[in-house]
């Protein structure tokens, strides 16, 4: 490793302004991604300031029309929770599905969502439930705050607070992982919302999570798997790598999608 200053944050508020003061700073949470990064050689903050700790950023409420999920929350807690399993059945699915266990205790959504990895799975449960990003600052809807590959909406001294999911009428996830990093080559989330239906894939876009519209238009016509079994994704923009190609990536969403809606609920 190399010399950093660690900062033990008090409060969000606090916190927001030591990462405001230092261009060079990274928020730390679970870690699950940034300190690997740092052990590598590819990231190299100059200080990190640790959220882990603060209460205020903790914690699951669920309200008659949503559930808001606190930014440093592990995955194991929305994995456990009860009445996100019954209310949001996609979201308890995804959260189980997250790495190991090890990963799923100390890993945190928010830390997730800031990071933005293309083969994360919480953005394709932002961007599927049409979520709220709420930071110290304002709110933002998950359309708006995924911009691409590791990018988002964040500006400097901005910190993820909480995510709210509004209640779909139905809601699922289906991933084909990696056997080895358990990250998904494809993972799509689908959900059926009094606007229609929403599907979003993660894995697959070499810039990150997308939304599938074409399955959307014909999920809001016919919510089956037989409304999109004759479509087929673009392989357009998809990932190419040694673990699956464009095709290959192309094929795995309309397996996953049609999965993702026979297990929703």
């Amino acid at each position: 490793m190399y010399p950093f200053t660690y900062t033990r944050a008090d409060s969000v508020a606090k916190a927001a302004e030591a990462l405001a003061a230092d261009g060079d700073a990274k928020l730390l949470a679970g870690g699950q991604t940034l300190l690997p990064a740092m052990k590598l050689r590819l990231n190299a903050p100059s200080q990190l300031i640790d959220l882990s700790r603060l209460a205020e950023l903790r914690g699951i409420g669920v309200g008659a029309g949503d559930v808001t999920i606190g930014a440093t929350t592990p995955h194991a807690d929305v994995a456990a929770h009860a009445e996100i399993a019954r209310s949001i059945a996609g979201l308890h699915e995804l959260a189980g599905q997250i790495g190991d266990p090890a990963v799923r205790h100390k890993g945190t959504i928010g830390g997730s969502i800031a990071n933005n990895d293309p083969a994360a799975d919480y953005p394709a449960a932002c961007l599927g439930l049409g979520a709220t990003i709420v930071t110290n600052k304002r709110e933002i809807s998950a359309d708006d705050f995924f911009k691409g590959l590791f990018e988002t909406a964040l500006g400097d001294g901005e910190i993820i607070v909480k995510v709210r999911f509004p209640k779909p009428a139905a809601s699922g996830y289906a991933k084909f992982r990696n056997p080895a990093s358990r990250f998904a080559l494809v993972g799509v989330f689908v959900a059926r919302t009094g606007a229609g239906a929403r599907v979003a894939v993660t894995g697959a876009g070499s810039g990150g999570v997308f939304r599938w519209k074409e399955a959307e238009a014909a999920l809001s016509s016919n919510w089956s798997e037989g409304a999109v079994a004759g479509l087929k994704a673009s392989p357009a923009g998809l990932n190419s790598d040694i673990h699956a190609d464009a095709e290959y990536r192309a094929h795995l969403i309309g397996v996953m999608t049609k999965r993702a809606v026979a297990a929703a609920k």
